[in-house]
């Protein structure tokens, strides 16, 4: 078997694909969340309306057992609720999830003086795979509950993290073989780039896997693709920085972005209900006096505050994130792209980016488009290139990057243009939802950096 192939049947219990996308026309292979076992051959599984149909049943039935003072009967309904995944709120929703605390909850106050009754509870939840962060939260203990749970001799092992795994698994991998390298070569090969011809003219198109973590780069993809929300755990106020894609690159730069603050967790979940497109998302959570900005406004502070020197690596962040850089063939001329809806928060960033360039002496014009209700702000011709110059050391998207190179190349005079014509197409997007660069996400964890590719919730 070769390297690459024992690596990916490594974490992946058996399981690999094939380069580029499905042939057979039916898009990207479901995870085990949607499936435990070939497609064809699992039972049907029901709807997430089926499912949460069945749970409020069920609950609906819990409390009247509580009515009538049939505690039996609700422990026995606790445990059907968890095997049916009710109190999963990504599987049902927090109401209905919420909902299986309470019943939990009211079993617990139901059984006040029979400390026998409660420690039976708590070991059903422990043997039934509950974290004991879930059964404090139901019975509003916090950590009072590891009282209990010395008080009843249970033996509770806290649940290992995801993240945990993962580290311990690519750990593992790297003694294969696996590096950052080799899941960029492979991500290239997989998307149609040929890495080695690349580096018969001295380009080296895997360079971006190894640079170094910058706040200010970091402010540029909060003005794109970051998602923060706050979150309040005891007391304490907490970020929890994510970015989610279905697009092929950026399920693997987005592992790379996030991973200097900390080794983030991975969601993969279906994008909608009608596309059948899968998500990956990465996550990070750290307490909120340890983040750089709270909100928009502290974030466009701190981009004006900005010395001159600083803003490539803003303007990088963004070009990464909604941003794009081409050659247009027509005028002979770069064109770098930044983009925002219209109407939007994110659209006043686009004016911030614009005041930036002009520290550095950059003309940029932002055009707005009353059909896609978008904004555009663009710099192109010398401007451009002037521009990329400035940000190709901090580029980070391998596309984006290597077109960056290849356009300067070819404005030094170090490749002639038909050389720069058929390097420039491996970059290249093409409309058909099959094409490998797009959507394809979770198919190039698989072989990139099969350590992350983890089935279920």
């Amino acid at each position: 078997m070769h390297q690459s192939e024992c690596i990916v049947a490594l974490a992946e219990g058996g399981f690999k694909t094939n380069n580029g996308p499905p042939i057979n026309g039916k898009g990207p292979m479901p995870s085990k969340e949607v499936s435990d076992t070939n497609i064809e051959a699992s039972l049907p599984q029901p709807t997430q309306a089926g499912r949460i149909e069945l749970c409020q049943e069920m609950i609906e039935e819990a409390m009247r057992c509580l009515g009538n003072g049939d505690r039996d009967c609700v422990t026995r309904l606790i445990e059907e609720l968890v095997k049916a995944n009710c109190h999963n709120g990504n599987a049902v929703g927090k109401k209905v999830a919420g909902k299986v605390k309470g019943v939990v909850h009211e079993l617990w106050l139901a059984s006040s003086g029979d400390n026998e009754r409660r420690c039976e509870l708590l070991t059903i939840l422990r043997d039934l795979g509950i974290s004991r962060t879930w059964v404090g939260d139901a019975l509003g203990m916090g950590k009072n509950l590891n009282r209990w749970i010395a008080k009843c001799g249970i033996r509770w092992e806290g649940k290992v993290r995801r993240k945990d795994i993962v580290k311990a698994i690519e750990s593992l991998l790297r003694r294969l073989g696996w590096s950052e390298t080799w899941m960029c070569e492979t991500l290239l090969m997989y998307i149609g780039v040929d890495a080695e011809v690349l580096r018969r003219y001295g380009i080296e198109p895997c360079d971006w896997v190894h640079a170094e973590f910058d706040e200010v780069y970091l402010m540029g993809i909060a003005l794109s693709d970051l998602h923060v929300d706050f979150v309040e755990f005891d007391k304490y106020k907490y970020i929890k920085a994510s970015l989610d894609t279905t697009n092929t690159i950026s399920a693997v730069l987005f592992l790379l972005l996030l991973q200097p603050i900390q080794r983030p967790s991975i969601s993969i979940k279906w994008h909608d209900g009608e596309t059948g497109l899968i998500q990956v998302g990465y996550f990070i959570t750290v307490r909120a006096d340890k983040w750089g900005w709270l909100n928009r406004e502290e974030l466009i502070k701190r981009i004006r505050a900005l010395k001159p020197e600083d803003v490539p690596r803003l303007i990088t962040g963004a070009v990464d994130g909604d941003g794009s850089i081409r050659y247009e063939f027509n005028a002979s001329r770069p064109l770098i792209e930044i983009t925002a809806c219209k109407t939007c928060e994110k659209r006043v960033f686009l004016n911030a980016l614009q005041e930036a360039l002009g520290k550095l002496g950059i003309k940029s014009h932002i055009y707005e488009d009353e059909v896609s209700n978008g904004a555009r702000l663009k710099v192109y011709g010398e401007d451009a290139t002037k521009l990329l110059r400035l940000i190709m050391p901090y580029l980070r998207h391998p596309l984006k990057r290597l077109r960056a190179k290849l356009i300067l190349m070819l404005h030094d005079g170090k490749i002639d243009y038909d050389t720069f014509d058929e390097l420039y197409n491996q970059t290249k997007y093409e409309d058909s939802d099959n094409d490998p660069k797009r959507f394809h996400g979770l198919e190039a964890l698989a072989q990139a950096a099969p350590q992350t590719h983890t089935h279920g919730e």
